[in-house]
């Protein structure tokens, strides 16, 4: 074939991708002249490579990897540690928020009705902290079908029922029993209401509850303080209906009672061994003194023994983690007791836990001291008063025992 000689042909534009033709040197289209025209695609490999572009296995911008050549982003992986410390974190906030708002709805319910500013004369304070437990015989509140069902009772006023001295300290809690039958002569006090001051009485002797027949709670803070020479920290006190209320919002409290024993008076009626004291049946068992030769002080032990045993099987985590235990009790506790102006729920708190101490072991429970009685008002030895409150101010632990 003869040799044709191409003259200038303009470039030729392919297909519109605007590609420009790619010739190697030297080399004539034999398709140039034909009929076709300039924009014929000889079909000719020009080094565009058709179908995915960048060919196979490639990325899309030409390279092995993609564009720029770069291989691809690696999947992050799940940041298992992180998410871990974030959820504990949100569940600290959570917790954090419900123990602060519990704290503070706490405190709003305790009724803050004892001024011990009023109290005159105290002691110097000891180590530790002193408790005054106090059960009134108070009817605040109660019905008369809940006077006849609970046994307490309608007279009027409000007297004692139990006292006791719980003690938090270095050497140890301890419980002290303060027999409401125990001598006394009535200080020099401040009215809690007059203001007024009146002088001692100390040729006038009567039983330790009915100084607060006669004043109120400061007045039996200042009998205490002036028998004892211990100063008393915080106040707490609790009538009938909050008592019996407590122990139902638990459920009960199980006791192994050593001996039945029957008291029309109380309207206890108990058989020996385990059983789960109602409220009901748990003001009659604290309540109890006439089926008892040694009536108010076999009834301070049986106080004891039951108080303890309430605190341990209310400060357990089934029912401290279970809010529809713990605030249930909590409202029915809290709405019946009445403490010091200075008493926090954190304070209240620390009380409860020293009181289940007593009962793990780790403390001492006991009467305070007796020596003899002198018209039916128990008097305390008093050679082992000064020593027990001597250890107590010291905070050592307790050795003086109960009794003669």
């Amino acid at each position: 074939m003869p040799h044709v000689q191409r003259g200038n042909v303009p470039p030729r534009q392919r297909g519109g991708y605007g590609v420009p033709p790619q010739q190697s040197p030297g080399y004539d289209d034999p398709y140039a002249g034909s009929p076709a025209g300039p924009d014929y695609d000889s079909g000719y490999n020009t080094g565009q490579v058709y179908g995915r572009p960048g060919g196979p296995g490639q990325g899309p911008g030409g390279g092995p990897y993609g564009p720029g050549g770069a291989p691809p982003r690696p999947r992050r992986r799940a940041d298992w540690g992180r998410r871990i410390k974030y959820g504990v974190l949100a569940l600290v906030v959570v917790v954090l928020g419900v123990s602060v708002g519990t704290y503070f709805w706490a405190d709003s319910k305790l009724h803050k009705d004892v001024d011990l500013s009023k109290v005159i004369d105290r002691p110097s304070g000891g180590a530790g902290t002193n408790y005054l437990i106090v059960g009134s015989d108070s009817r605040k509140g109660m019905t008369k079908e809940q006077e006849k069902e609970l046994h307490t009772g309608g007279a009027e006023g409000q007297r004692t029922d139990s006292m006791m001295i719980l003690h938090e300290g270095a050497g140890g809690p301890a419980l002290i029993s303060l027999p409401r039958d125990s001598d006394i002569t009535l200080p020099s006090f401040k009215g809690a209401e007059s203001g007024k001051l009146y002088p001692a009485q100390p040729n006038v002797h009567m039983k330790l509850n009915a100084a607060y027949a006669t004043d109120g709670p400061t007045l039996l803070v200042r009998t205490v303080e002036a028998e004892t020479g211990l100063r008393i920290d915080h106040y707490v006190e609790i009538g009938f209906s909050g008592f019996a209320n407590v122990v139902d919002a638990i459920g009960g409290v199980d006791m192994n009672l050593p001996q039945g024993f029957k008291d029309s008076y109380s309207g206890a009626d108990f058989k020996a061994g385990e059983q789960t004291l109602d409220g009901k049946q748990a003001l009659a068992y604290v309540r109890t003194r006439h089926a008892f030769a040694t009536s108010d002080l076999q009834r301070e032990k049986n106080q004891q023994k039951f108080l303890s045993a309430l605190a341990s099987q209310t400060a357990t985590p089934s029912t401290i983690l279970n809010p529809f235990k713990l605030y249930p009790a909590l409202g029915a506790g809290l709405d019946t007791l009445s403490v010091d102006k200075d008493m926090s729920p954190y304070a209240l708190a620390r009380m409860f836990f020293a009181m289940k101490d007593v009962t793990g072991g780790d403390g001492v429970s006991t009467t305070m001291p007796v020596s003899g009685s002198n018209g039916g008002n128990l008097v305390w030895d008093r050679a082992k008063v000064k020593q027990l409150v001597d250890e107590l101010n010291n905070g050592e632990k307790v050795t003086v025992s109960d009794g003669g």
